[in-house]
């Protein structure tokens, strides 16, 4: 590995690790924001990200958290790039990072993401105190806009869905 792969790796794993500020129970890898790490001829890193969908409020507070974490480690060149195409998906959403979210009572999107133009059925959500199927959407918005809010109807417990894109 040459001295310029090894830097990029180490910048990608300080990037990757950065906690998601609305979920921090997960990283930016766990939610597959994270797109690339690139450096150019004066020596600036580029990080390459991509938002959970366009309008996501957290995504100055993440730039900010990559800089930080990246300066911490003597990266100070650092600039953040957004890149909206293609557009995120649950489908990006790693087997760990689907693991944490339920841990921590987030019913993680389940199946691929629908294709363009596809009729969507609704599925049941497992329920991820209990593992029940018997939930119900209560409101199309959860604590965030990326999550939507439902309730278990065996253990009456209400808990948020990261909802599929």
């Amino acid at each position: 590995m040459t001295a310029e792969e090894a830097l990029l790796e180490e910048v990608r794993g300080l990037a990757a690790a950065v906690p998601d500020p609305e979920m921090p129970m997960v990283n930016l890898e766990d939610l597959g924001i994270l797109r690339g790490v690139a450096r150019d001829a004066e020596g600036t890193v580029t990080v390459t990200i991509t938002p959970t969908y366009s309008g996501c409020p957290a995504m100055d507070a993440i730039r900010a958290n990559i800089r930080e974490r990246l300066a911490e480690h003597g990266h100070t060149r650092v600039r953040v790039r957004t890149e909206l195409a293609p557009a995120w998906s649950t489908d990006r959403i790693t087997a760990e990072g689907r693991r944490k979210l339920a841990e921590h009572g987030i019913a993680p999107p389940t199946g691929a993401a629908p294709a363009p133009g596809a009729a969507l059925v609704p599925l049941s959500v497992r329920c991820p105190r209990c593992g029940a199927f018997t939930t119900r959407e209560l409101s199309r918005f959860g604590s965030t806009a990326c999550r939507a809010l439902y309730v278990c109807e065996s253990c009456r417990e209400p808990f948020d869905h990261v909802k599929p894109l």
